[in-house]
């Protein structure tokens, strides 16, 4: 029974962005004090991108580009088998799951993969770390440009949704040239990143709570608990729930059918079945400036705590399964 609590428990994290979703709920900040917290924001996700270009090492950049064969299947995972199945739930919008959420649905679906928890996730299973390390980061920064892309051709500009072309400069601007200029200073501050990296994961974390609080806030305060029933929220988490069970075996059939070994099937399963919060966040408070950003988020913070459940489980089997198979003569698969 413990064993399976210690499994099914939220994490730390899953449950500071639960009390920050209840505060925003019943102290929401308006007026000037808002505009002071979206400035605010705005610095602190350019500091977060900044650490993360410090932090990736160019070696792994070169190791992991000569794999393109695994990166090409994460990408189509990532940018298109996930919108396929997003635009499969479509006959659920309106009768069961709000038009914001199902706009979050898609925008989910869009996303890219996570860095750091593919890149441990794909460590404790044993797999290609260097390509786990490169696949990730290019997920990542290529989200800059395809996300807002996708979302126009997915949603157009329903959600409130700025428009695409218009808001990949603003993303670029906001994400992308803090994390070229942390990498290209890389060489200069990559101990210090290095030393504070127990630290800087709080800074990560901290970051996505306070688009989280400034996105709720302002949602509740235009009516988001009123216009969202909760039959349509559970319909959210279901249809989280869904997606991933369809992703990761359909993922791991492929990286097998593909040929594979079991230490690049491993990335490949992680990396193409994971949607960022972190990345996530940043990138819809540029996108839906001007809609209901808090109903919009609601379906990557649920899907972030399912993923980390079920790739933990799935490490440990993949861990399990190579410690089964050492000894002499053991194969890699």
């Amino acid at each position: 029974m413990t064993r399976w609590w210690s499994r099914l428990r939220p994490d730390n994290f899953t449950l500071a962005l639960l009390a920050t979703v209840a505060l925003a709920t019943v102290l929401p900040m308006t007026g000037a004090a808002a505009h002071g917290l979206d400035r605010f924001t705005d610095l602190a996700i350019a500091a977060l991108f900044f650490l993360h270009g410090a932090r990736l090492p160019r070696e792994s950049i070169i190791a992991g580009m000569l794999h393109w064969r695994l990166h090409l299947v994460i990408l189509a995972c990532t940018f298109v088998l996930f919108p396929l199945l997003g635009l499969a739930f479509k006959p659920l919008a309106g009768p069961v799951l709000t038009p914001d959420l199902y706009i979050g649905v898609l925008f989910l679906c869009a996303l890219p993969s996570t860095v750091q928890s593919s890149i441990a996730f794909t460590s404790m299973a044993g797999g290609n770390v260097p390509a786990a390390v490169c696949a990730a980061s290019l997920s990542s920064i290529l989200g800059v440009f395809l996300t807002p892309l996708l979302m126009g051709l997915l949603a157009g500009s329903q959600g409130g949704m700025a428009d695409p072309l218009h808001a990949v400069g603003a993303i670029m601007l906001q994400l992308l040239v803090p994390f070229v200029a942390g990498h290209l200073l890389r060489p200069w501050i990559a101990r210090w990143v290095e030393r504070q990296r127990a630290l800087l994961r709080y800074t990560d974390q901290g970051t996505v709570l306070l688009v989280v609080y400034g996105a709720f806030g302002e949602s509740v305060v235009e009516g988001l608990w009123h216009k969202t029933p909760v039959g349509s929220l559970l319909a959210a988490a279901l249809v989280a729930v869904v997606l991933l069970a369809i992703a990761m075996p359909g993922i791991t059939w492929l990286a097998r059918r593909l040929g594979f070994s079991r230490e690049d099937e491993i990335p490949i399963v992680f990396c193409g079945s994971k949607k960022s919060l972190a990345t996530g966040v940043p990138i819809a408070k540029v996108l839906f400036a001007g809609g209901s950003l808090g109903a919009i988020v609601l379906p990557i913070m649920i899907y972030h705590q399912i993923q980390l459940i079920v790739c933990a489980m799935v490490a440990q089997r993949y861990a399990r399964s190579a410690a089964g198979k050492q000894g002499p003569g053991a194969s890699s698969r």
